[in-house]
């Protein structure tokens, strides 16, 4: 299995403030933080299962997966394309015509001020849906005890032992990741967990492990990789259909509900 390593560099989101990863807006000038969106889909049917809903980007990632579509948003290279204040407007403008705002990075709960964003759509009567790399359970852990989410959806990167070399930082703390599959599995709102599979980083064992991490988890996708131009590595390449057929099988015994997307 070959595997490109690609530099990592840190996120402390776009505002040049230190901010403590591990929970939300620690610190009181945090509080006045606005927001900077650095995308915005106006509309989808898909992001947001059961409901109509936009789809909002902040950038910025403390990982580094060598797959990832949004690469741009993680290491800083593209410019917020609006201010909260205009994607306020948005949203007011909407109301009775979109359920829900799902909110996806990047990595979201790594931006300071994030409660308040959330607090603000919850404000006008939207659901929200969170996508998370589950690198911040304490964060993650505060929103869901302020009853600020409905959906989490939750990338599980691959098998524990194989962690590191998957979101491109070998040190990574896999203990923040068990952490919060916990705290999604024990709480009582809606969830998904989802791997991105790509030929080069995954095979049927991983699965396995997986499956048994996550026995009995209300939700798993597995998601086949499709190379892209914004993708880091253009060397990746997409598992068969035959192959994933076989994660799936191999995730099963453990996880019931898990199924294939997109395929």
């Amino acid at each position: 299995m070959s595997f490109r390593k690609l530099p990592h560099r840190r996120q402390q989101a776009f505002l040049g403030v230190s901010y403590n990863n591990d929970s939300i807006a620690p610190e009181p000038y945090l509080r006045g933080i606005v927001m900077h969106i650095s995308g915005l889909q106006k509309m989808t049917l898909l992001d947001y299962p059961g409901h109509i809903a936009c789809t909002v980007f902040l950038g910025g990632c403390d990982f580094g997966c060598s797959y990832c579509h949004n690469y741009q948003l993680v290491d800083g290279s593209t410019p917020p394309e609006m201010v909260e204040e205009d994607f306020f407007s948005f949203l007011s403008k909407r109301q009775g015509l979109l359920d829900g705002v799902a909110i996806t990075g990047g990595e979201p709960l790594m931006r300071p001020g994030i409660d308040l964003f959330i607090q603000k759509i919850r404000d006008l009567g939207f659901l929200i849906k969170l996508d998370t790399n589950g690198y911040h359970p304490q964060a993650l852990q505060q929103l869901i005890a302020g009853g600020l989410v409905d959906y989490v959806a939750m990338d599980i990167k691959n098998s524990l032992p194989k962690y590191g070399l998957t979101v491109g930082v070998p040190q990574v703390d896999t203990g923040r990741i068990q952490q919060s599959v916990d705290i999604i599995m024990n709480s009582s709102i809606d969830y998904e967990f989802r791997t991105t599979v790509v030929k080069e980083l995954h095979e049927e064992k991983d699965f396995e492990l997986i499956g048994q991490w996550i026995k009995g988890a209300k939700a798993y996708y597995l998601q086949q990789f499709t190379p892209r131009d914004t993708v880091p590595d253009k060397t990746l390449t997409s598992p068969s259909a035959d192959e994933m057929e076989l994660f799936l099988k191999a995730v099963l015994p453990n996880v019931s509900t898990a199924a294939i997307r997109g395929i």
